[in-house]
């Protein structure tokens, strides 16, 4: 028989921080002060994790005689609904911006000097927190201007890369999703 307190529903919050910013360590702690707000996105999160492989083969054989592993490749995308400076600066892994009286100015970082994030993601019931400890983006910045309820919004396919010393992300989750 299955357990409906271990289903998963519903969106959750996005938050962003810099490489290196204390993690939460459980689901009841506050996010530390370094952990920013994403805003809302069009459709929630999305998360993959996708072993590749290779099939070590020989002549006498037509089935591979083992299956190794070659890299694992991992990924968050959403769409960021609020098209602000500091959701450019993210998606453009960095850049510049300049406050003016009632404006501000957003310049793309130079070419070859991308600035890596940290993300978060909390569920909206609390039982799940994840944090992806160092990534990049992507995927094309592409913004879609449209008539009616259409959004605009700024694209997000963070590539997850390993830090020295940890693994790429960490899940936490409720003691009642352990089984």
């Amino acid at each position: 028989m299955g357990n409906p307190t271990q289903i998963s529903l519903g969106p959750g919050k996005l938050k962003v921080a810099l490489i290196g910013s204390a993690e939460p360590t459980d689901l009841v702690s506050a996010w530390s002060a370094a952990w920013l707000d994403m805003g809302y996105t069009h459709a929630g999160t999305n998360f993959t994790s996708t072993l590749t492989t290779a099939n070590v083969e020989v002549a006498e054989e037509l089935w591979p005689v083992a299956v190794v592993p070659t890299g694992i490749v991992a990924q968050v995308k959403f769409i960021a609904a609020q098209v602000t400076a500091k959701n450019l600066q993210r998606a453009y892994n960095g850049g510049t911006i300049t406050t003016g009286s009632g404006f501000v100015i957003f310049d793309p970082p130079p070419v070859g000097i991308p600035v890596r994030y940290m993300y978060g993601w909390e569920s909206d019931d609390l039982q799940e927190r994840w944090i992806f400890r160092k990534c990049l983006n992507a995927g094309a910045v592409s913004i879609d201007r449209q008539k009616g309820e259409n959004k605009a919004g700024i694209p997000f396919e963070l590539n997850l890369e390993k830090p020295a010393g940890v693994e790429p992300f960490r899940v936490i989750v409720d003691s009642t999703r352990a089984a």
